[in-house]
């Protein structure tokens, strides 16, 4: 059986054609659910922020286009969260276009502007871009199961007091990935990653 042949939308097809012509560090990701494409570093560091955001499901670039009063808009990225609820996102550097969220709105589409300023408050963007750089590893079963086992008899641990438990990969490959797959948490806010650090056993509890 033959299927009719489908065509993109033309302002799709172009936000596709110059996003995959361009490379943002970094490059992995875990919670994307379709191809990595970016517009602009600072879509870039929002899908990081996405990545590290325990109420969220799955994310997607360049997700769909609607109308707007000033032409098709295409917006940066797609995010499904744990509650159901389904957000379209922009990046922009200090206030974003109204016309763009009111063609939304329009459209039966929940769309927001996401300022610079707020990816780049505090240390969460360069922890996500730090762990990041580790989303294509994997952290072995046995180097797993010690950490996890650890965590379970203590509570918390610091990043210096789990060192050692990591016998098959490097210790921050290892944590970084258990993070980033929710296997285990810490603040990632408050400042950088670093010996002092708390771990614990991931619970979907108070999530942010």
């Amino acid at each position: 059986m033959s299927h009719p042949h489908y065509e993109m939308p033309q302002a799709l097809y172009a936000a596709y054609k110059h996003a995959s012509s361009q490379k943002f560090y970094p490059l992995g990701t875990v919670r994307c659910s379709g191809d990595v494409m970016f517009r602009s570093q600072l879509a870039r560091d929002l899908g990081c922020l996405l990545d590290v955001d325990e109420t969220v499901v799955a994310w997607l670039c360049l997700p769909v286009e609607f109308t707007t009063m000033d032409g098709t808009h295409v917006p940066d990225l797609m995010v499904d969260y744990e509650d159901g609820k389904r957000l379209f996102l922009d990046v922009c550097e200090e206030e974003g276009a109204v016309g763009v969220s009111e063609a939304a709105a329009c459209s039966r589409i929940h769309h927001r502007f996401v300022p610079r300023a707020e990816i780049e408050t505090g240390c969460r963007l360069a922890n996500a871009k730090d762990m990041l750089r580790y989303a294509s590893y994997r952290t072995p079963l046995n180097d797993r199961m010690r950490l996890l086992a650890a965590l379970e008899e203590a509570g918390s641990l610091s990043i210096a007091e789990c060192m050692h438990l990591f016998r098959e990969v490097q210790p921050m490959t290892g944590i970084s990935w258990m993070l980033l797959n929710r296997m285990i948490s810490a603040d990632l806010d408050e400042r950088m990653l670093g010996p002092e650090t708390m771990l614990r056993r991931f619970s979907a509890v108070g999530a942010r």
